[in-house]
């Protein structure tokens, strides 16, 4: 499902909407640790919706060739959090939460564009119009891959969100396991990246595919 594969017009506009989904869950989170207590993300220009201010060039690369990717992870001083535990728990599950929030918007617009009387009469009228076609697609397009940021960075391996929100749940009864991945997690996520794009076989796609879908049809009516 990644970017490059789509139509070059799709791309133009469909890569600086990722950008902006990207950046929009890095403030989610600086908005969350600031709501909270902490101003570091504020204090280094992090609460900004900039993109210059939070994309990371491996993520956004790995964005454009497998559909899912990151950005740079946005700076928090628990020391600053009432219950330090519980609040980044909150904090790190409001990146993804940002995403879906932007996923349902799409898929909204979806449902009202389809159910229009008005856009079903153009779309048999200019059958052959791109226009109207990379509209579609592309908010499709904004719509599943932002279900797939959310969903990825749910995943339980660091440095994505779903490890801090892991650990925060199960750090009192087995630390080790926490201690581990934090380790060996970074390796382990781009060793399945790497390999799957070698081998052309998308391991992490298999892994989320069924929950993007599934909230692809929640939130749009539509399956892909």
């Amino acid at each position: 499902m990644g970017i490059f594969s789509l139509d070059p017009s799709i791309q133009v506009i469909l890569i600086p909407v990722l950008v902006f989904a990207l950046s929009f869950h890095e403030f989610a989170h600086g908005w969350m640790a600031h709501r909270l207590g902490d101003s570091t993300a504020k204090n280094q220009g992090r609460l900004t919706l900039n993109p210059l201010a939070h994309l990371d060039p491996i993520g956004a690369l790995v964005l454009y060739f497998a559909g899912f990717g990151w950005a740079k992870p946005v700076p928090v001083d628990g020391s600053n959090l009432a219950n330090p535990r519980t609040d980044m728990m909150k904090i790190a599950f409001a990146g993804p939460a940002s995403n879906l929030l932007l996923a349902l918007i799409g898929g909204v617009l979806l449902r009202i564009l389809i159910g229009s009387s008005f856009v079903v009469e153009s779309l048999t009228y200019y059958a052959s119009s791109n226009f109207i076609k990379i509209v579609f697609e592309t908010l499709i397009r904004f719509t599943q891959i932002n279900i797939a940021l959310a969903v990825f960075n749910l995943i339980p391996i660091p440095p994505l969100d779903g490890s801090q929100i892991f650990s925060g749940l199960i750090v009192q009864k087995n630390p080790d396991l926490v201690m581990k991945l934090q380790m060996y997690g970074p390796q382990i996520l781009f060793g399945l990246i790497l390999v799957g794009y070698f081998i052309k076989i998308p391991l992490l796609w298999w892994v989320i595919s069924p929950f993007v879908s599934f909230f692809m049809l929640l939130f749009s009516g539509m399956t892909f």
